[in-house]
């Protein structure tokens, strides 16, 4: 992804009937679409049918089958119901015929009710970081093969700054806890919609990984596979996705292949602006079948 324009042309998609659009795919190295690319499209498809002044407050999506990368992708809406407050969606996302992705959607009217926080954790700033390339630079001489695995899946229209450097000369298991800066590289003097579109694209990444934290040293000897099950965010406050957001992530449990993380994700003002939550299949190449 060279930028955050071209970013914004992927998720922004192409109105063919009421109710119906379609969206171009990103060309992934590992040739299949990356489930942020299909978050962000399926809440820009649920956006364009909903009142101009309702926002969404929570998505849950299911991924049903991996997405073909030279097929474009069918979001069908369904107009579940428009109340004097909230308004529900539900989006399918088809290739083939077939169901890859299921979403529902919630907006609502802005309102004004009880308001707290938990405290945003105590970390570096990202001024005081490296981006996450110069962090494992060192890797490419010493671990090859782990340096092309890490830098892959790299988005160049997002710029993370991690906390925690887990790619040190020498790679060991941690506790399964991490924080990351993000923001986009560039400027985007945009909606909201499209905040929580670009943010819907971005929070699908490091979620995963980090339920792999605690087995590290065995993971980085494995060819492992990971797949997005299910993915939701709640947006609790607004904010600018062009402005440094710190991604708390942790992980309470992995089993079963399968691994779940959660992430809290604050400005620099320290106001917690958004809640993720992810399951997803992590399992030996070797051993993978489908899902």
């Amino acid at each position: 992804m060279k930028n955050i324009k071209t970013l914004i042309e992927l998720i922004t998609l192409e109105k063919i009937d009421e109710n119906l659009f379609r969206g171009e795919n990103y060309v992934t190295p590992w040739k299949r679409v990356f489930g942020g690319q299909v978050l962000g499209q399926a809440l820009h498809a649920a956006y364009q049918t909903v009142p101009a002044d309702r926002f969404a407050h929570s998505m849950h999506g299911y991924f049903i089958l991996a997405g073909d990368v030279n097929t474009p992708i069918l979001y069908e809406v369904d107009t579940i119901r428009d109340g004097r407050s909230f308004t529900t969606r539900r989006v399918v996302a088809k290739q083939h015929g077939k169901a890859i992705f299921t979403m529902a959607a919630s907006f609502q009217l802005p309102q004004e009710g009880f308001d707290h926080q938990i405290t945003m954790p105590n970390v570096l700033p990202p001024d005081t970081l490296l981006n996450d390339y110069d962090q494992i630079k060192s890797l490419q001489e010493t671990q090859p093969e782990l340096y092309k695995r890490l830098t892959i899946i790299h988005p160049n229209a997002i710029e993370f700054r991690p906390v925690e450097n887990l790619f040190q000369a020498e790679v060991k298991s941690h506790r399964p806890y991490r924080h990351v800066w993000f923001k986009s590289r560039e400027p985007a003097p945009i909606s909201l919609p499209m905040q929580h579109q670009l943010f819907a694209y971005a929070s699908d990444y490091n979620l995963l990984t980090t339920a792999a934290i605690p087995h590290m040293e065995k993971a980085l000897r494995t060819d492992l596979f990971f797949a997005s099950i299910d993915h939701a965010i709640w947006f609790h406050r607004d904010f600018k996705i062009d402005n440094w957001l710190l991604y708390a992530m942790d992980s309470p449990s992995a089993g079963g292949s399968r691994g779940f993380s959660r992430g809290n994700v604050f400005n620099e003002a320290g106001h917690l602006i958004a809640s993720v939550v992810q399951e997803g299949l992590i399992r030996n190449l070797q051993d993978k079948k489908s899902k």
